[in-house]
């Protein structure tokens, strides 16, 4: 319901833009790539949960008292509201340097560094069309989280093409946009 109208759910075959996504009020969440809604799971599994709340507190640790600062979910990334605003993304974690582009619920334009904790019903989207969209947006560095495995997949940018890098939960992992910081993975598998 908005302004007294029942506003439509959306429909696969519709592009939509961010103005349509926050008129959606149907109790679920959704994410809009390229105007193509994408309807999220209601709430990750307690490991997820997990996972993100270890590496959320190790970044915030270390960003404390500095200019850039870590956000969860739920967190609206609208990757181009210049130009269609019909992307909006709710990454499990995102690091923001420059606070201009934050504002509402969220942020509008690109972090830089994001991060997805796969999740059965999202995987295939976070290793496909994520992160197809956040090279092509320009995001400086992308993890993928994968908590079956206990293996993070680090996308560096560089001339506009991601470089890889894995770890293990053994290992303690860079943070590329952030110099000094290093994350143990040990400490954010730990359940």
């Amino acid at each position: 319901m908005w302004g007294g109208v029942v506003m439509p759910l959306p429909q696969e075959e519709q592009r939509y833009t961010y103005a349509d996504y926050c008129s959606w009020d149907d109790g679920k969440r959704w994410e809009l790539i390229k105007g193509v809604p994408y309807a999220m799971s209601p709430a990750p599994l307690w490991e997820h949960q997990g996972i993100s709340s270890n590496l959320h507190s190790q970044l915030a640790s270390f960003l404390k008292d500095k200019p850039c600062k870590a956000f969860h979910a739920p967190f609206d990334v609208r990757l181009n509201a210049d130009s269609g605003d019909d992307t909006v993304v709710q990454p499990d974690l995102v690091v923001i340097c420059d606070r201009s582009i934050l504002g509402g619920t969220g942020c509008i334009g690109t972090p830089d560094m994001v991060v997805e904790i796969l999740s059965p019903s999202t995987a295939r989207q976070d290793r496909l069309v994520k992160l197809q969209l956040y090279q092509s947006s320009g995001i400086r560095e992308y993890w993928i989280v994968d908590p079956d495995s206990k293996t993070v997949s680090v996308h560096i940018l560089e001339n506009g093409k991601y470089i890889i890098a894995a770890y293990g939960d053994e290992d303690v992992a860079p943070v590329h946009v952030l110099e000094g910081c290093e994350i143990v993975l040990a400490d954010v598998f730990r359940l």
